[in-house]
């Protein structure tokens, strides 16, 4: 599916893939933010996803010029969970109406697992 828009200059046309691109860009941009996870859960474990995947841990829902997006996300231990994902949810929301003119109607984050860093 794609977003199409007309103007006096002619049409514009968004695929979902960019926007689930431009989504995990500024998703991954996020403070406590490790990665982006796969969508299933392998075992109960969720695969951490490489930059060249980010749109993989994104699902894009457009329907009538209305944008919701689903983010499956892997945080830092030690950060708090829940400012992590509203974090992520005002990023997205704001990158995605600024740069695509769409109204972004919801951001769900699916917290798939927390990775503890060695030092």
């Amino acid at each position: 599916m794609t977003d199409r828009m007309e103007n006096e200059l002619g049409k514009i046309i968004i695929s979902e893939e960019l926007l689930a691109n431009l989504a995990g860009v500024a998703a991954i941009e996020c403070y406590g933010l490790v990665g982006m996870a796969s969508r299933k859960l392998k075992d109960g474990i969720a695969e951490l996803l490489g930059r060249d995947n980010l749109s993989r841990g994104v699902e894009v829902k457009l329907e009538d010029d209305r944008l919701t997006v689903d983010l499956y996300i892997i945080v830092s231990y030690g950060t708090k969970i829940p400012e992590v994902a509203v974090n992520v949810m005002e990023k997205v929301k704001y990158t995605l109406e600024k740069l695509t003119g769409l109204v972004v109607t919801g951001v769900n984050i699916h917290v798939q697992g927390v990775r503890v860093t060695d030092k």
